[in-house]
């Protein structure tokens, strides 16, 4: 493991540890316990949510990821909470009783908050002009969809009411289209309902690093029964009027890089590009690529992590032109791990290309 791996877990490990104690602070202040009782609260939160988290990494039981991901959301709800409480306390400490009953609702606000911004997409429209003759098109992108046990048919059936009213020519889905697997998929019979994501130029995917958890076969074969096309480390030509390319996520380690899937191309069609994550927009921004389409950060998905794909990506979310390419970074259509957003929100590029 590198360096920074090691680095980043434990400075995850020390927020923990700080949130665990703002949270028993903050229990210990709501219920008035001092002493043994104080100090037995703090041991019991401590060990057992210690247990809990790190039960992820360690794969103590199933669904660990999951459990761990939504005791952490929680836990940091928690956290904004006693900070926004406590603020106040210092300026209004007579209201001492009315601030203990603000606690749970202003905790119960986020979690709130959390679950629309998950679940009520933003529909966001862009514009580009290419240095290209092309006719107009207009493209539905729609990432990350994560289709699972928290997000199946009754989204997909939004999303493609959202495509259909939209009028988009063509609907573009780059990457994680399942949550790890198909079984979810299957069991909630979510076909007919992805199969309603239609366009006159068709609906084409990549697959995403959650797609190639070991279960890429299947979530190949269903999204073709759906009538979405994977386009999968090659290019395809579009109604003769711009070439597509599809790039399989880079944990496939002999994937091939972009300039090589685009030696064949003919470059005088505009060229869209597929790729799961904005890692190489910068090398992208170099290439023949007209339009880049990427997802996989989530905007971060949940504050304060807005701020640490900041750090990672040239673009972690939105839109960049970068020398003649024009680059979009969706916050994606679902989420992972935990229904909730803070500070992120569900989402549908819609983008207008037009030609000179």
């Amino acid at each position: 493991m590198e360096a920074r791996h090691y680095l980043s877990f434990e400075i995850a490990l020390v927020a923990l540890q700080l949130m665990l104690w703002v949270f028993a602070r903050t229990l210990s202040w709501i219920f008035k316990l001092e002493g043994k009782s104080r100090r037995r609260l703090a041991v019991w939160i401590f060990v057992i949510l210690n247990c809990v988290v790190l039960s992820a990494p360690l794969r103590l039981f199933t669904e660990t990821f999951i459990v761990s991901a939504f005791t952490l959301t929680l836990l940091l709800f928690s956290g904004f909470s006693s900070v926004i409480v406590g603020v106040l306390h210092v300026f209004f400490k007579k209201w001492d009783k009315a601030l203990k009953l603000l606690y749970p609702i202003i905790f119960l606000g986020f979690i709130g908050l959390g679950l629309y911004n998950a679940y009520t997409p933003m529909v966001n429209h862009y514009q580009v002009r290419l240095n290209k003759p092309m006719q107009p098109l207009r493209i539905g992108m729609a990432s990350d969809t994560h289709l699972g046990t928290l997000f199946g048919a009754k989204q997909l059936d939004k999303l493609a009411a959202i495509m259909q009213q939209e009028k988009v020519d063509i609907i573009l889905l780059p990457g994680d289209i399942m949550d790890d697997n198909v079984n979810a998929y299957l069991a909630e019979k979510m076909q007919p309902h992805l199969a309603k994501l239609q366009a006159p130029l068709g609906v084409y995917a990549t697959l995403g690093n959650h797609d190639f958890f070991g279960d890429q076969a299947r979530i190949e074969q269903e999204i073709r029964k759906a009538g979405i096309i994977p386009v999968m480390d090659e290019s395809l030509v579009i109604d003769n009027r711009f070439t597509l390319i599809g790039r399989n996520d880079d944990l496939v380690t002999d994937r091939p890089t972009t300039a090589q899937l685009l030696k064949d191309v003919n470059t005088a069609l505009p060229v869209i590009l597929m790729d799961h994550r904005p890692t190489d927009i910068e090398q992208h921004a170099n290439l023949p690529i007209d339009i880049q389409l990427s997802g996989h950060a989530h905007n971060g998905q949940i504050f304060p992590a807005n701020l640490i794909v900041k750090f990672i990506y040239r673009l972690s979310y939105g839109y960049e032109q970068i020398n003649q390419g024009h680059f979009f970074v969706t916050s994606g259509y679902g989420f992972w791990g935990v229904p909730m957003r803070l500070g992120s929100q569900s989402e549908v590029m819609i983008i207008d290309v037009v030609g000179h």
